[in-house]
C-alpha cells in the first residue's frame, strides 16, 4: 500500500532479491556509425555525456576517476529506493545469436537484456569485473533492449565498455533510441547467485480443465475491497467510515501499527483533527462500522503499511500481537484481519528453505498468533493478506537467501505464511503495483502497468508453481474464491496504473479466457476469481470513484 505522505514506492522500498534487483537499464541508441558487429552507441562514455543511455530518474552520470579504458564510465547511484537502471533499445535481425558483455565495479552489478538472460557479480571483487551473456533474438524480433543496474542499498556502481557483438551492424541503424517507460528488466533464472549458470525454472503445470461458464459466483459472489485512509491524512483526503460507499465490500482500516518492531504490541490511531479536518467522533466512527455490516460489509484491521514493521522474534512478541489485536477488534466490532507486512517485517533466516515447514521465528509466530486469533473468533474471522510480488510470486525463481546464500532473505518470504494458513485465509490479494518485473510461468519477465502483468501474476496465484525452481517443492494453487488483484485506484495511489478497459482486459482473460494477448493462463479460465483490490478508497473518491464503479461495471 502506499500513500504519497506515508508510503513509499514499494518496489523500490523493498529491496529486491539479489538475484532479482530490479534493473538499472542502460538505455542504449542504435548502432548508428557503430563498426559493423558493434550494436552500441557510447558502450565507453567518451562522449562525457549519456546520450543516448537513458537511466531511471537522476540515477545515472557520467563520471572521470573511476574509468576501465578511457576517461569516462557510467555511475549508477543505486539507492534504498532506486537501482539506477538504465537501457537502451537497439536494432536487431530475427534468428540471430548476439553476445552482450561489460566491465562493471561494485556489488550486485547486473547485465542482461529485457525479457531473456542475464548475468550478476555478487561481490565488488576488488575492482572491474568482466560479465557477459548470450541470447539468440525469435524469429520475428527486430529490437532489443538490453539493461545493467545495480542493487537496491548497495550504493553507486561503475560501467565501461559495454558491447553488444552479433553478426553485423543492424539493417536499419538509427541515431539513438529511447526505453519504453514501462520497460524494467530484472535479471532472469539463467544466473544462480553463486555466478554460475543453472537452469531455468520450468512452468508448474500444464494448464488445468477450463471452468464451466455456467459455474456459480464465488462464496459471497465477486468482491471489491479497498483501504480507507483510517489513521492518517494525505493528498487523497480524509473519507469518514459514513461515506464510504456500499460499493465496498471489504474495508481495511489503515493501519494498525506497532509500538516496537519486536514488541509485538499494535495500536490502532485514529487520524487526529489537527490532521484530518472533519473527522468523526470515535462512537459515530463505530456506529458507521456497525451500520456497514449490517449491509453485510466487512470491515477489517490491516496491520502493517510502510511505517508498520513487525517482527514476531519470539514467543512474547506473539503473545502481545494477539492481546493487543484481540483488543482492537473488540473495541471497534471488526470482522477480522487484514496482514499487510512489508519492508523488513518478514524474512528467512538462512537453511530455512522449505516454505511448508518453516524454521524462523517470525515466521512461525505469525501463523500462530493468526491461528489463535481464528480460533478465538471461529468461522466469522476474516483473514486477508496484501503482500508484494516480491514476498510471493518471486518465489519462483528465488526463496530466502537461497542455497549458496547472497540472496535477499525476503524473497518470497510470505509463501510459508500463506501456505501455512491456507484453511484460514478468506481472501489474497497481491499487489500488482509499485514492483519490479516478475518472471511468470512462461519464463519470461511481465512488468506492471498492463493487462499481461496482471494475467501473469494472478495465474501464478491460481496454478501454483515450483519454488525456486525445484518441482519438488510446489507451492500450490489457491482456490479462485480465496484471489482478488490488487491495484491503484489511479495514477496517484502507485506506480502500475491501468486504465478501466485494461482492468476488463485482465479480467476477461483470467475469467472468461479471452483478450490474453500473448499470455495464456496455465490455470484456464476462473469465473469465480473473486474480485478486485485497490490501495485505496480514499484514492478512489478522489477519482470520482472511477475503480468502483468500473468493478459493479463488470461484475454488476
Amino acid at each position: 500500500m502506499r500513500t504519497p505522505r506515508r508510503k513509499r514506492l514499494l518496489a523500490a522500498g523493498t529491496a529486491w532479491a539479489v538475484a532479482a534487483a530490479g534493473a538499472v537499464a542502460l538505455s542504449f541508441g542504435l548502432a548508428g556509425s557503430a563498426s559493423a558487429g558493434e550494436f552500441l552507441v557510447n558502450g565507453g562514455f567518451e562522449t562525457n555525456a549519456l546520450n543516448p543511455w537513458t537511466c531511471t530518474g537522476s540515477t545515472g552520470s557520467v563520471v572521470t576517476g573511476h574509468a576501465r579504458t578511457g576517461s569516462y564510465a557510467l555511475a549508477g547511484a543505486a539507492s534504498a529506493s532506486d537501482t539506477a537502471q538504465c537501457a537502451q533499445t537497439v536494432a536487431v535481425a530475427p534468428n540471430t545469436t548476439y553476445t552482450l558483455s561489460a566491465y562493471v565495479n561494485g556489488a550486485y552489478v547486473y547485465l542482461g537484456v529485457n525479457g531473456g538472460a542475464s548475468t550478476w557479480t555478487p561481490s565488488t571483487g576488488g575492482g572491474y569485473q568482466k560479465l557477459s551473456v548470450s541470447f539468440t533474438t525469435t524469429a520475428t524480433q527486430t529490437s532489443a533492449t538490453v539493461f545493467t543496474h545495480g542493487w537496491y542499498g548497495q550504493g553507486t556502481y561503475y560501467a565501461d565498455d559495454v558491447s553488444l557483438d552479433g553478426p553485423g551492424a543492424p539493417a536499419s541503424p538509427s541515431a539513438s533510441a529511447s526505453p519504453s517507460k514501462s520497460a524494467s528488466p530484472s535479471p532472469s533464472a539463467s544466473a544462480s547467485p553463486s555466478g554460475s549458470p543453472s537452469t531455468s525454472a520450468s512452468p508448474s503445470s500444464s494448464p488445468s480443465t477450463s471452468s464451466s461458464p455456467t459455474t456459480p459466483p464465488p462464496p459471497g459472489g465477486h468482491a471489491l475491497v479497498g483501504y480507507l485512509h483510517a489513521s492518517f491524512a494525505n493528498g487523497a483526503g480524509y473519507l469518514k467510515m459514513a461515506d464510504v460507499p456500499d460499493s465496498w465490500d471489504i474495508i481495511d482500516l489503515a493501519f494498525g501499527e506497532p509500538d516496537s518492531i519486536t514488541g509485538g504490541t499494535i495500536h490502532f490511531n485514529r487520524c487526529p483533527a489537527t490532521e484530518c479536518p472533519g473527522v468523526e467522533s470515535d462512537a459515530d466512527f463505530k456506529a458507521a462500522i456497525a451500520a456497514k455490516q449490517a449491509k453485510g460489509k466487512k470491515v477489517l484491521l490491516s496491520i502493517g503499511g510502510q511505517n508498520g514493521e513487525v517482527q514476531l522474534t519470539t514467543t512474547a512478541a506473539r503473545d502481545n500481537f494477539v492481546n493487543s489485536v484481540s483488543a482492537i477488534i473488540d473495541k471497534w466490532g471488526l470482522d477480522g484481519l487484514d496482514i499487510d507486512f512489508e519492508g523488513h517485517s518478514l524474512s528467512l533466516n538462512t537453511g530455512d528453505t522449505d516454505f511448508k515447514n518453516p524454521t524462523t521465528p517470525v515466521i512461525t509466530n505469525l501463523i500462530s498468533a493468526v491461528k489463535t486469533l481464528k480460533a478465538k473468533y471461529g468461522a466469522k474471522f476474516q483473514l486477508t493478506m496484501a503482500p508484494e510480488t516480491f514476498f510471493v510470486q518471486l518465489g519462483y525463481q528465488y526463496y530466502g537467501s537461497g542455497p549458496w546464500g547472497g540472496q535477499d532473505p525476503r524473497a518470497g518470504a510470505f509463501l510459508p505464511v500463506i501456505y501455512g494458513l491456507r484453511d484460514d485465509l478468506t481472501l489474497l490479494h497481491v499487489q500488482d503495483y509499485n514492483s519490479g518485473s516478475i518472471m511468470g510461468l512462461d519464463n519470461q519477465y511481465h512488468n506492471m502497468g498492463s493487462a499481461d502483468f496482471h494475467i501473469a501474476m494472478t495465474d501464478m496465484l491460481l496454478t501454483g508453481f515450483p519454488v525456486a525452481g525445484n518441482t519438488n517443492n510446489v507451492f500450490p494453487a489457491l482456490k479462485p474464491s480465496q484471489v482478488a488483484i490488487g491495484m491503484p485506484a489511479n495514477s496517484y495511489a502507485g506506480n502500475g496504473y491501468v486504465a478501466p478497459a485494461v482492468v476488463n482486459q485482465a479480467l476477461d482473460c483470467l475469467t472468461k479466457g479471452t483478450s490474453c494477448g500473448s499470455y495464456t493462463p496455465r490455470a484456464g479460465k476462473q469465473p469465480n476469481l473473486r474480485g478486485l483490490m485497490t490501495w485505496s478508497i480514499n484514492w478512489d473518491n478522489y477519482n470520482g470513484n472511477e475503480f468502483s464503479k468500473n468493478f459493479h461495471s463488470y461484475f454488476g
